[in-house]
C-alpha cells in the first residue's frame, strides 16, 4: 500500500517536470506579453501579435484583463490558427460605463486606425467576451462617418474553417464582421452567437463562400448601442445608415444556414438571402426597415429557405413603392409560418409609416411560395401579394389581409 501511494504522489511531479504542459494547454493573459492600458497603440498592435505568434503553436487562449481605460490598438492584427481571445463579458447591448467618463469599460480594444480590418481570423479561432470601440467615430453629422474596414474579417489567403464569435459588442463599427469569401478561399462552419452592435454601413454580418453550415445565433444591431456610456447616434446618422440600402444580415454561396433570433432596427434591408444559398430563418425581428427579407435563387432543387415565426416593420423606404417586408425572386421553393408584417411611425428615423404590399414576387422563371398563418397589415396596396412574376405559384392557407378578413388563396399559374 505504502509503494502505491508513494507511486500515486510521485509520478504527477515526474511528468509535470518532463512536461510542463502535459495536463493542459498553457493560457496566459496578454498583460505578461506587454499589452497594457497605459501603452501608445502601435505598441499594444506589436505585443498582442507576439502573444497571438506565441499561442498559436499551442492551441492556447490569451486572456484580455479588464481594466477602466480600453487597450488602445491599431488594426492588421492576424488571429492566427488556433488562438482564442478571451474577455470577461457576456454581449453588452447598451454598453459597460466608466465611474467618471463616457467610455466602456473591462475587455475593450479601442481601434484607432482606419487602414485594415482590425483582426483577420484564420481557422480553428475563437473571439469571446470582448468589446471592440472605435471611439473617434462620428455620431452626428453624417458627412463624417469614418468607413472603417471590418472589425473582424475571414483570411483572404486561406481558408478559413472551424470560426467562433461568441458574446461581442461593437460600438461605432462601419462593417462588423465580414465572411465574404471566395472560391479560391472558401469559409465553412462559421459560429456567431450574441453578438450586438450597429454598423454604420449597415452590414453587422456578410457571409459568401461557406459551403457547410453557417450558424447566426441571437444577434442585435440597434442604434441605441451607446446609451449606457452617455453616448448616441443622430437621426441623421441613422437616415444615413438606411440611405446606404444595405442589409444588416447577407448569406450567399452556402448551404444548410441556420439563422435563429435575428433582430435589426433602422437599416435599409434586414436580410438578403443570396441565389446561391438555402436554409432556415426563425425567430426573428426586423424593425424600421424598407425591406425586411430579400429571397433570390437559382434553380429548383434547392434553392428552398424555410421562414417562420417572425415580425418585419417595413416602414424605412424613400417611398412607399420601395418599400416592401418581403421581396422573392428567381428560382427556388420559399416556406413561410407564422410571419406578420405590420408598420407604422418611429421618430429615431424619417419613414414614410407604412408599406406598399406584404410581399412583392418578380422575375421570368418558375418559383412557388406557401404562406401559413401570415397576418398583413398597413399595406397600402388593394392587394398584400404583388405578382411581377407570370410563372411564379403562391399558396396562402389561415392568413389575415389588412382588414383582418382571412386570406386563403392560390395565385398564379397553378
Amino acid at each position: 500500500m505504502k509503494t502505491f501511494i508513494f507511486l500515486l504522489v510521485i509520478f504527477p511531479v515526474i511528468f509535470s517536470v518532463a512536461d510542463p504542459h502535459c495536463y493542459g494547454t498553457p493560457n496566459k493573459s496578454i498583460r505578461e506579453f506587454n499589452v497594457l492600458p497605459e501603452n501608445p497603440a502601435a505598441v499594444n498592435t506589436e505585443n498582442l501579435q507576439k502573444a497571438i505568434d506565441w499561442a498559436s503553436g499551442y492551441g492556447a487562449a490569451l486572456y484580455v484583463d479588464p481594466t477602466d481605460e480600453p487597450y488602445a490598438l491599431n488594426s492588421g492584427l492576424v488571429l492566427k490558427q488556433n488562438v482564442s481571445l478571451i474577455g470577461v463579458h457576456g454581449p453588452t447591448p447598451r454598453g459597460t460605463k466608466h465611474a467618471s467618463k463616457n467610455i466602456p469599460v473591462g475587455s475593450v480594444f479601442k481601434i484607432e486606425d482606419a487602414e485594415h480590418a482590425f483582426i483577420t481570423v484564420e481557422s480553428a479561432t475563437q473571439i469571446r467576451g470582448i468589446q471592440f470601440w472605435y471611439g473617434n467615430q462620428e455620431l452626428d453629422d453624417p458627412e463624417k462617418i469614418i468607413k472603417y474596414p471590418p472589425t473582424i474579417q475571414t483570411s483572404k489567403t486561406s481558408s478559413t474553417q472551424g470560426v467562433t464569435l461568441s458574446n461581442l459588442t461593437f460600438y461605432g463599427e462601419y462593417v462588423a464582421m465580414d465572411f465574404n469569401a471566395s472560391k479560391e478561399f472558401i469559409c465553412e462552419l462559421i459560429l456567431i452567437e450574441h453578438c450586438y452592435g450597429y454598423p454604420l454601413s449597415g452590414e453587422f454580418i456578410r457571409i459568401d463562400y461557406c459551403y457547410d453550415i453557417p450558424r447566426f445565433l441571437h444577434t442585435h444591431v440597434n442604434p441605441a448601442i451607446m446609451r449606457k456610456i452617455g453616448l448616441r447616434f443622430s437621426k441623421a446618422v441613422i437616415d444615413r445608415v438606411v440611405a446606404r440600402k444595405t442589409f444588416a444580415y447577407s448569406i450567399n454561396h452556402t448551404d444548410n444556414a441556420q439563422l435563429i433570433d435575428v433582430f435589426t432596427f433602422g437599416t435599409w434591408g434586414g436580410i438578403h438571402l443570396g441565389d446561391e444559398s438555402y436554409g432556415q430563418l426563425t425567430n426573428f425581428n426586423l424593425d424600421c426597415v424598407a425591406v425586411g427579407i430579400f429571397k433570390q435563387g437559382n434553380n429548383t432543387k434547392n434553392r428552398n429557405w424555410m421562414i417562420g415565426q417572425g415580425s418585419i416593420i417595413a416602414n424605412a423606404g424613400e417611398t412607399v413603392e420601395e418599400t416592401h417586408p418581403i421581396i422573392i425572386e428567381g428560382e427556388g421553393h420559399t416556406a413561410f409560418v407564422n410571419v406578420e408584417a405590420f408598420s407604422g411611425g418611429n421618430g429615431a428615423l424619417t419613414n414614410v409609416g407604412r408599406s406598399f404590399d406584404f410581399m412583392l414576387i418578380r422575375g421570368e422563371k418558375k418559383l412557388t411560395v406557401s404562406l401559413i398563418g401570415s397576418r398583413m397589415r398597413n399595406y397600402e396596396s388593394a392587394n398584400p401579394i404583388t405578382l411581377k412574376n407570370p410563372l411564379a405559384v403562391i399558396q396562402a392557407v389561415a392568413c389575415l389581409d389588412k382588414d383582418e378578413n382571412l386570406f386563403n388563396k392560390i395565385i398564379g399559374n397553378e
